[in-house]
């Protein structure tokens, strides 16, 4: 594919304004593929300021850098307008300290996780490594919301790797700093069945908080409600109390201090739902979904229409 030079020009432009440039699907805050959310995830955890472009918002360029830098893959990185790769390019040097030495930031610390492995559930990863067979291990990954992943991967004598109850387990370098402090137990109870991962290091949970209570709290001043509805859905049936929208997007309300509590919500609860694990994984410290939506708010206050 041969490149316009006019859109050539433009890229040249954007890699000379930016010394570092992710070229992705979606945004930092929210990635539209997996692909683009390893890459941000690495430049994330290694510190990096960079500058994106999401090429779902622009056809040209989305066709017109995989001309550039014949690559044909999404996302792209470039570090001082040269192409450096796509995101297992990035995962790798990430892994192995070269990302931070390309970006001018100082050696990552690669100190193996200090990780708590049950006898409980060190006897059921025992025998899942046992039936796989000779040289694998347990891989851990974690990934920028804190959700944890365990699998079996061959052992990587390069990897950062910890060891308990006789059980080694491996890890990349952004999940190696996420790890630090963290648990594992199996769990035949209430909990269900299977292994439980207990990570200090997570945002709190999203809790539900009922109508009633968020109405007081939000009364009094401590409590930010976030209805996530669009305008039209709104006009229906609205809560009879100050709340913030995302009519203008979401940066105004991902801008607020991360100790801010925040209440979300929707028709029923789906939706807010969503919209609360958004912001739980930005790192606020007290996220709410309102249970039942605005549904269950009619219930306790008749002023509010059904729907």
């Amino acid at each position: 594919m041969s490149l316009d030079p006019a859109l050539r020009a433009r890229i040249d432009s954007l890699l000379a304004a930016n010394p570092v440039v992710l070229f992705m699907k979606g945004n930092p805050r929210a990635p539209a593929c997996g692909f683009s959310s390893k890459a941000v995830g690495a430049l994330d955890a290694a510190g990096a300021t960079y500058a994106h472009v999401d090429v779902l918002q622009d056809p040209e360029i989305r066709e017109g850098i995989k001309a550039y830098g014949d690559w044909p893959t999404i996302p792209q990185l470039y570090i001082g307008g040269e192409l450096v790769g796509g995101s297992d390019i990035i995962l790798q040097m990430a892994g192995s300290g070269e990302l931070h030495a390309a970006l001018g930031l100082p050696a990552p610390d690669r100190t193996p996780p200090q990780i708590t492995i049950t006898p409980a559930a060190a006897a059921m990863l025992q025998q899942a490594i046992a039936d796989a067979g000779d040289g694998f291990v347990l891989q851990i990954d974690i990934d920028n919301a804190y959700n944890a992943r365990l699998q079996l991967a061959q052992r990587d004598d390069a990897a950062i790797a910890s060891e308990s109850a006789g059980i080694r387990a491996q890890f990349d370098l952004a999940s190696a700093q996420r790890a630090r402090g963290m648990s594992i137990d199996w769990a035949d109870d209430e909990r269900g069945k299977g292994l439980v991962i207990d990570n200090p290091n997570a945002p709190p949970k999203v809790r539900n908080l009922s109508p009633a209570d968020a109405s007081a709290r939000a009364q009094a001043g401590s409590l930010t409600i976030v209805d996530v509805r669009p305008a039209d859905e709104r006009a229906q049936a609205s809560i009879p109390l100050d709340h913030a929208t995302f009519d203008d997007g979401v940066e105004e309300i991902e801008a607020l201090p991360k100790d801010r509590p925040l209440a979300f919500l929707c028709h029923s609860g789906g939706r807010s739902a969503q919209a609360a694990e958004h912001f739980r994984a930005l790192g606020f410290r007290e996220v709410y979904n309102i249970a039942g939506g605005i549904s269950a708010w009619a219930e306790i206050d008749p002023s509010v229409p059904r729907y």
